[in-house]
């Protein structure tokens, strides 16, 4: 007879990790339009620390066996209200196309509503698209916050920011894929409940 699996508590290090990181969004967004010479570098720092508490939550729920499905949707929320808000603040401050923001952030409402549909029959878990997207997402967003041109001279400050952009336009792409992803995993667990409840 196998074992009993016990489920991991809701109160643990790593679901704390991602409400702090909940916590974290508004705070980064107030430093950020405080006009003052030091708000991007700051703000920066509260987004690295925001998208390492991201790296160590998902380290300690699967390394000490702490994954719980509060913790899977909440790690996707924080992801997003993250990105979402710095990518908002990156357009009002005329860093990005609002066209950009707008396709991604529309793409994550969706597959959020998508999954909490979901979770009637399935926990849906971030895909391997899905990661990707939010790793170049983090480093593309994360990049155009800081003013390198303040410690770059011209051209090099302009290629610098062009990394960035292509990372984000990696992200774009993978945003767009991974959505076509989950919803052909929804339609395969959708028709797998059907068939069983025939």
């Amino acid at each position: 007879m196998a074992p009993i699996r016990k489920e991991a508590p809701v109160f643990n290090i790593a679901n704390v990790l991602t409400v702090l990181r909940l916590v974290l969004v508004p705070v980064f967004c107030v430093v950020y339009l405080v006009d003052t010479p030091l708000r991007s570098f700051i703000a920066w720092c509260i987004f690295a620390l925001a998208a390492l508490t991201d790296k160590l939550d998902g380290y300690l729920a699967r390394s000490r066996g702490l994954v719980t499905n509060f913790g899977k949707i909440a790690d996707s929320v924080a992801d997003k209200f993250l990105i979402a808000a710095t990518m908002i603040l990156l357009s009002w401050h005329g860093h990005l196309w609002w066209w950009v923001t707008i396709v991604m952030i529309v793409r994550e409402l969706i597959i959020t509503l998508l999954r909490m549909y979901m979770l009637r029959r399935e926990v849906m878990a971030a895909g391997r698209g899905g990661k990707i997207k939010m790793f170049f997402q983090s480093i593309g967003a994360g990049g155009l916050l800081i003013p390198w041109y303040y410690a770059f001279p011209l051209p090099y400050s302009d290629i610098i920011f062009i990394i960035f952009y292509i990372c984000l336009a990696v992200a774009l792409f993978f945003s767009i894929s991974s959505a076509i992803d989950y919803f052909w995993d929804a339609r395969k667990i959708m028709n797998r409940g059907e068939g069983n409840d025939s």
